[in-house]
């Protein structure tokens, strides 16, 4: 009763949803029926079905909300069953200022963290013998992977704790099944971008863009194929930031001379845009490093000043439709809030992944996948998977990670044989967060 209350609650301070510029242009392609492969197609076709409803964002939150208490929901049940700390924690973790803005902004993220939390928390309390709850997550996890590109690693663990425990008793059984159920993770964002007939929007050339601009930042040679700029190592120089890509985009305020429009074309050409990527990186291999550890140092918000990274949204973009949040006082206590814990710790990803971590030193449990332990394998894999794949820093992008690292260390920590494991191993497993956590104040006090 208490957990509808605060989804009701939830839904109210932030209705009908807040609109940012990624989910503008994906409500416009659910109105339309007609998709590109920019952002999910299948997120946007959901949209268009829930437009049954209600026109607008409203529907899609109320579908994030759902996902995200439900989710929470199952994990305080299956927590307060043995350990009701844990589940206190998991109470708390629920209702952190920044959960509670990210769920309420219509994110492709959002939605893919509560549907990955509503699919571990019907593992969480489904029994061996239930068949049914674990099939269901199953398919929810499968659902999910149409959501982001880099989804396998996030839903892999989930998706092995749902099969027969039998399938991962021995090291061989494990390595087997992780691989026949990372096919169907793999083919799910590819084969529902065919069914929905999604054109070729040209999104996999962000990342190759990025690289590029990185490796020609810091080896000081031009990388690009010829883009018709006379100086291009100077004005890559100018364009260039560890922080995103945007630049290289159309839609930034002072577009880069070198970017989308002007090298889709040359990359594609040839051998295609990969294998200018791979001559590039081998070519240039410190650098291509440099920037992705200059970048990931950004996208976790680790050595870093916070006034130069983006901020959560906390209000909808200008739209054609003139969708806005009417002005409420808490909702913007919450912000406010939730802007101020990303400058602490727990607002910063690499924290996160760094207990994650530690998590795995004290309780790794890799043939026996206990909940906790598929937890902290997924937000640890799909934290690390940013790596060499991301090209913005934005919080909203480690939600997940935060979330089921939260769950894990819940469920985790409190457990007594935990508590008994050797000094060595304790100290091990709180060094990397330490050095994080110290590491990030002093970065940001100097």
């Amino acid at each position: 009763m208490l957990l509808t209350a605060l989804a009701g609650a939830h839904a109210a301070l932030f209705w009908p949803g807040i609109l940012t510029w990624d989910a503008i242009r994906q409500y416009s392609q659910s109105l339309s029926g007609h998709y590109d492969d920019w952002h999910p197609p299948a997120m946007n076709w959901l949209w268009r079905q829930l437009g049954v409803f209600a026109a607008g964002p409203a529907p899609m939150l109320v579908g994030q909300i759902l996902l995200y208490w439900g989710g929470t929901a199952l994990w305080l049940r299956a927590a307060w069953r043995d350990r009701p700390w844990a589940a206190v924690m998991i109470a708390a973790l629920a209702v952190s200022p920044i959960a509670v803005v990210l769920v309420g902004t219509i994110l492709k993220d959002s939605l893919f963290a509560g549907a990955l939390l509503l699919a571990s928390g019907l593992l969480a309390v489904a029994r061996p013998d239930a068949r049914w709850l674990r099939s269901l997550a199953a398919a929810l996890l499968v659902a999910a992977a149409t959501l982001r590109f880099n989804a396998v690693p996030a839903c892999l663990p989930l998706l092995v704790l749902a099969l027969p425990a039998a399938w991962r008793r021995t090291a061989p059984r494990l390595a087997a099944t992780s691989v026949l159920a990372a096919i169907p993770l793999a083919l799910a964002l590819p084969a529902a971008n065919a069914a929905l007939r999604a054109e070729r929007s040209g999104v996999e050339l962000s990342p190759v863009i990025y690289d590029l601009g990185g490796i020609g930042r810091f080896s000081g040679v031009d990388v690009f194929p010829a883009a018709g700029v006379a100086d291009a190592v100077a004005v890559n120089a100018g364009c260039y930031t560890p922080v995103s890509w945007d630049r290289y985009a159309w839609w930034g305020a002072e577009p880069c001379a070198i970017g989308f429009a002007n090298l889709r074309a040359p990359l594609k050409a040839g051998h295609g845009p990969y294998a200018w990527w791979a001559a590039a990186v081998l070519a240039h291999p410190l650098a291509y490093t440099q920037h992705r550890l200059a970048h990931f140092n950004n996208n976790t918000r680790f050595l870093v000043r916070d006034a130069d990274l983006p901020k959560l949204s906390v209000a909808s973009d200008p739209n054609p439709w003139g969708y806005t949040l009417p002005a409420y006082a808490a909702r913007d206590a919450v912000a406010m809030a939730a802007q101020a814990l990303l400058q602490t710790p727990f607002g910063w990803p690499l924290c996160w992944l760094a207990l994650g971590l530690g998590l795995l030193v004290l309780r790794p449990a890799v043939r026996t996948l206990d909940p906790a332990a598929a937890m902290a394998w997924s937000a640890v894999l799909y934290g690390f998977s940013y790596l060499p794949l991301s090209v913005a820093s934005e919080v909203r992008y480690h939600f997940w990670t935060i979330t089921a690292t939260g769950i894990a260390a819940a469920l985790t920590l409190p457990r007594a044989d935990i508590r008994a494991l050797p000094r060595w191993r304790w100290v091990l497993a709180g060094v990397p967060l330490a050095v994080v956590v110290i590491g990030g104040v002093v970065a940001r006090a100097l």
